[in-house]
């Protein structure tokens, strides 16, 4: 898979030469707005202008008067008040009907926004053909979801949209495309299923399943903490799915709570396949070596130090950091920046998830840490070394793979001799013979005590 070139790496100290700038990060981490002494910036919402909206606002203004009169939201008289105002004010060419609409609160910013996307929606329908547009779902830097019904099954799909500037871009476009053929090979009733991939106009388009619910990170938003029940539920689902792509031969590289749908019945489904990679894919591999690809929150260290081969433990790790957010509430490291937060998955140790949340038994974090592990081959090798775990914690059974770190050191025990011992042996005595069999019991006892500990190590 070719990826397009990332953005300026992000400014580290000297010394942190082994953490490399993140491409595609979309870090869920807030930056506070600078504003001036005195300034109201970032205290009040801004409604953005009208002539700001993509497209220009030409074609919307041409129609909305028609629309909101024809819905009874402004009356005629109304609607030409305005109009004449807009044409007497010459000395602001930036004001639109829009604007003053809101202006004499002949419409509210809700009832303008609602307007907008139906108009948009109906610009988009046009422009894929066989679909019909019915709202916005959710957009960001790389990408619009439209929820769209497919008129010839009357099923209800979701659609996402490649954003106009990329559509010249090569790099951008053939990754678009490459996501949606990479979610095809997969078919799995935990990952998101995609039905079709194409172009209409300058508009590149990847038709997939619609899943009506909501992400793991919403989960976490409202519970704060998921119980580790449920936790358990989804981690086993998201592994059948890891499973099922790993054996397809793609590694997902963005495991994140913002990744996993959770339907209203309680099914996952692994989303996003924007940073999946074929494993056999060594050109993409070459290109991206030295790059970090992923979320902060959630990457593995390999990934963070661009690594050539990158593989199945790397989404573990992120299937673990997500596990850890879910059942403490916080993510497993946090910082000030984006790289911050990369350099503690590579050097800071992991704060045990019961310190967080006591009600964790041993075993699920023994399973979390396992998973967390920041050297690769600690870590679960395979998906299905990992549910096998997980199928012991849902059945209470004993671990299979992940075992408790013992510290032989308090296992030592130091045998003390009776105080008459103590007195006899601090008289001089005659001869030097024969080691007291008190002696001889503490050794033997602390041999086989290390005897056991290598033992249970091993095993």
């Amino acid at each position: 898979m070719t990826a397009p070139p990332p953005p300026p790496p992000l400014a580290m100290p000297d010394d942190d030469d082994d953490v490399p700038g993140l491409a595609d990060s979309q870090a869920p981490i807030k930056k506070t707005p600078r504003t001036d002494p005195g300034s109201t910036d970032g205290l009040f919402p801004k409604r953005p202008s009208s002539s700001q909206s993509g497209s220009g606002t030409g074609g919307f203004d041409t129609v909305l008067g028609k629309r909101i009169v024809a819905s009874g939201l402004v009356t005629e008289d109304e609607l030409e008040q305005c109009r004449a105002e807009l044409d007497g004010d010459s000395d602001d060419c930036d004001r639109t009907l829009s604007d003053l609409l809101i202006e004499h609160e002949f419409l509210t910013d809700r009832q303008l926004q609602r307007l907008r996307k139906e108009f948009d929606a109906s610009k988009l329908s046009q422009k894929i053909p066989g679909y019909r547009i019915i709202k916005k779902l959710g957009s960001g830097a790389m990408a619009t979801v439209m929820l769209a019904e497919q008129t010839s099954l009357r099923r209800m799909v979701a659609i996402k949209v490649l954003p106009r500037k990329f559509s010249e871009d090569h790099n951008f476009i053939e990754r678009f495309h490459k996501e949606g053929h990479a979610a095809a090979k997969l078919n799995h009733p935990n990952i998101v299923q995609a039905y079709d991939v194409g172009q209409a106009g300058d508009h590149h388009f990847f038709i997939m399943e619609y899943v009506e619910g909501q992400t793991v990170y919403e989960r976490i938003q409202r519970a704060k903490r998921i119980p580790e029940d449920e936790a358990i539920n989804i981690l086993i689902q998201s592994a059948k799915a890891l499973q099922h792509a790993h054996m397809k031969g793609f590694v997902h590289r963005d495991i994140k709570p913002k990744n996993l749908m959770l339907t209203k019945s309680g099914q996952i489904k692994v989303a996003d396949l924007g940073l999946a990679r074929n494993l056999e894919d060594a050109k993409a591999a070459e290109e991206e070596k030295g790059r970090a690809y992923g979320t902060p929150f959630y990457i593995s260290p390999e990934q963070i130090r661009g690594e050539l081969t990158i593989g199945p433990p790397a989404d573990i790790y992120g299937l673990g950091a997500t596990a850890y957010h879910m059942v403490t509430g916080h993510v497993p490291f946090s910082g000030k920046n984006p790289s911050d937060v990369m350099r503690q998955h590579l050097k800071t140790d992991l704060r045990p998830p019961d310190q967080l949340n006591p009600a964790l038994s041993s075993s699920f974090c023994q399973v979390i840490e396992m998973m967390l592990a920041k050297d690769r081959s600690d870590r679960y090798h395979t998906a299905a070394d990992l549910l096998e775990d997980l199928e012991c914690l849902r059945r209470g059974e004993e671990l299979i793979f992940a075992k408790p770190k013992v510290d032989l050191g308090n296992l030592v025990v130091q045998v003390t001799p009776p105080q008459e011992q103590l007195e006899i042996r601090s008289k001089p005595k005659a001869a030097q013979g024969n080691t007291s069999p008190t002696m001889i019991a503490s050794i033997i006892l602390n041999v086989l005590l290390l005897i056991l500990l290598v033992v249970v190590a091993l095993g």
